[in-house]
């Protein structure tokens, strides 16, 4: 089995799907900030004491309203340390491959479901976010103030994640297999572009050279086994900027979400908001979104509008394994349950690893998950008892993303230690 058809990404949101902060979010607006009008900058004094005995910043840089969280190896932040943010990265590492894995598995019973399987995800997600939210409000974690936080945010969450999803599925109709893990990955290269834009972040030249080493690396392991069928240079160029555009879009709205911490600790006086407040508002948002489209992506999967209701029902049956003629559905609801338990535990985990450092170490954080599950995959497992095998191009694109997460977070030098403004 070709290893490019081992590592099919998810179409359920994510929040990859899924890094380290260099820098603070620059004091001038930003096109951003004035879109969303938010209010005048509280100056909040949020100290980060470093593990190594220095400090981040200055005193006039701590006075300042930005909030700074540094993921720089060794360091303590305003939310979260060192320490804390690696065991936050190691779990999105794990949850992130579990994930992977079970949304293959998943796949065995729903096979024929797969529209169904992530639409259930899409607005069953609105219904459990809400409930934990619920219930953190009841227990006080949740206050009054971050409900009342700007709804506009999280609107243009749900909107970019649901364009996103629309973009994906109508290139991906037109693509070859093998291109389009190859072409997701131009989304941490839109991450960096987006972190500069929209958060004044600045990255050294060894963050950058890293993060483009790791989107090689995870274009050499995914590819490696794309040997066979049309590739990128017999396709119409409209069809890969439109799978590009995808990228770009899950990319803002990861950015977004940071934004919306960093801008929330400003308005709540240093308290960032709960994950559940972005979790809970941006799915919905993206929930209604899809819903809008749905005639639009029910059309891209094969499916006519007018028989979508049929389509639903048949895959509600077969994810519950219940109705006669189920014999393909075997493994349900066992497998599509734990997946979409793992798969809510992963989203939790990433957007919690954002909140404690950014979204580009969320990214690279998950995409260390790619290689690791593809050799998970390549072993034989209950329902996918074919294994294959690794080439030496997975193996060295394993390598080199590896060698680019050490690069990224290669220690700072004591001149680029101490941050002005």
């Amino acid at each position: 089995m070709p290893i490019s058809h081992l590592l099919s990404p998810p179409s359920l949101p994510s929040l990859p799907p899924p890094h380290l902060r260099n820098g603070a979010a620059r004091q001038c607006p930003t096109p951003l900030r004035a879109a969303l009008a938010l209010p005048p900058q509280r100056h909040v004094g949020l100290a980060a004491a470093r593990g190594d005995g220095g400090t981040l910043g200055s005193s006039r840089a701590r006075a300042v309203g930005a909030v700074r969280v540094s993921a720089v190896p060794g360091d303590g932040g305003a939310v979260a340390g060192g320490t804390g943010i690696a065991a936050a990265a190691a779990a999105t590492v794990v949850f992130a491959v579990m994930n992977r894995v079970l949304y293959k598995l998943a796949l065995v019973p729903m096979k024929n479901y797969p529209f169904f399987l992530a639409q259930f995800a899409t607005f069953g997600y609105v219904l459990v976010y809400f409930s934990i939210l619920f219930i953190r409000f009841r227990a006080g974690i949740v206050t009054r103030e971050m409900l009342a936080l700007p709804k506009a945010q999280f609107m243009l969450i749900g909107l970019l994640e649901a364009l996103g999803v629309a973009s994906g599925m109508a290139s991906a109709a037109m693509l070859p297999g093998p291109s389009i893990p190859v072409l997701s990955q131009s989304f941490l290269v839109w991450q960096l572009i987006l972190s500069v834009l929209i958060l004044g972040r600045k990255y050294r030249t060894n963050q950058i050279l890293g993060c483009m080493l790791v989107t090689a690396g995870v274009i050499l392991a995914v590819a490696s086994g794309a040997n066979g069928g049309p590739f990128l240079s017999e396709l119409n160029f409209f069809w890969p900027v439109v799978m590009m555009a995808s990228a770009a879009f899950q990319a803002a709205a990861s950015i977004i979400k940071e934004f919306v911490f960093i801008d929330g600790a400003k308005r709540l006086e240093g308290k960032r908001p709960d994950i559940f407040i972005v979790n809970s508002f941006g799915s919905g948002f993206q929930a209604l979104f899809v819903f809008l489209l749905l005639p639009f992506l029910s059309s891209l999967k094969g499916i006519p509008f007018a028989e979508l209701p049929a389509y639903l029902n048949h895959g509600a049956a077969c994810f519950l394994n219940i109705g006669g003629n189920l014999k393909d559905c075997h493994g349900a609801p066992l497998l599509p349950l734990l997946y979409m338990t793992l798969n809510i535990a992963f989203n939790i985990s990433a957007l919690n690893l954002v909140k404690m450092s950014t979204a580009v170490v969320a990214s690279l954080t998950s995409t260390l998950a790619v290689p690791l599950t593809i050799y998970v995959l390549s072993l034989p497992l209950p329902y996918l008892p074919e294994g294959t095998n690794l080439s030496t191009s997975f193996i060295i694109g394993a390598a080199t993303l590896v060698l680019g997460l050490l690069l990224y977070n290669l220690p700072q030098t004591s001149a680029d230690q101490v941050k002005k403004d």
